[in-house]
């Protein structure tokens, strides 16, 4: 399945560049507004107005990311902690009850049994705390996803008022742009543009 999207994906990034080549082609478009490139390379002839950011790279270098995913941590490992305090606790409990029954520390078989759901009870409020804290995990961590890449689009929009760019691409691990000219790449570009923007605020 994970193939037919890494398919599906290159026949549409390789459609949406033949399109732009017949557009520019069609209309004999010779000043194409696009960034200088420093490089290697240098500024391409008849460059086209698109661009990727390598996106596993940008996450692992954008100073707000790394923020995010440091918040997630604390409270993945403090709904962690408080279940695992938790769960000692009623072993302890268990164990506890375990040893009157042998020891027939009980008045009655009608107390044991009150304990033993007691117990029972409590063990199942645990499994549905483990599961609450890992749902609110899930949906917080979904909550800053969403507000990083709004946080990205917002201002790729105003990185790229000067640039000229139709289509910025993502690619994430090769997914999306299996070959492509360096000279297309503005990770590093855009990475320093948000982190000094993030640095700012």
């Amino acid at each position: 399945m994970k193939n037919i999207n890494y398919i599906i994906n290159g026949v549409l990034a390789v459609a949406v560049v033949i399109l732009f080549v017949m557009q520019l082609s069609g209309k004999k478009v010779t000043n194409v507004s696009s960034p200088a490139v420093s490089g290697s390379e240098g500024a391409l002839a008849g460059k086209l107005p698109v661009a990727y950011v390598n996106v596993d790279s940008l996450l692992e270098n954008y100073n707000y990311a790394k923020d995010l995913n440091e918040v997630i941590l604390k409270k993945a490992e403090s709904s962690r902690a408080s279940v695992n305090q938790k769960a000692t606790s009623l072993q302890k409990e268990m164990e506890e009850f375990q040893r009157k029954i042998a020891n027939n520390a009980f008045l009655t078989q009608e107390r044991a049994e009150q304990e033993q759901q007691r117990l029972l009870n409590k063990r199942q409020e645990l499994q549905d705390l483990d599961t609450r804290l890992s749902q609110e995990l899930m949906s917080e961590q979904q909550k800053l996803n969403e507000q990083l890449r709004d946080s990205i689009v917002s201002q790729l929009k105003i990185f790229n008022k000067d640039k000229g760019y139709q289509i910025v691409l993502s690619n994430t691990g090769g997914d999306n742009v299996l070959l492509a000219n360096d000279v297309y790449d503005i990770t590093a570009a855009l990475l320093e543009y948000l982190n000094k923007n993030y640095a700012n605020k």
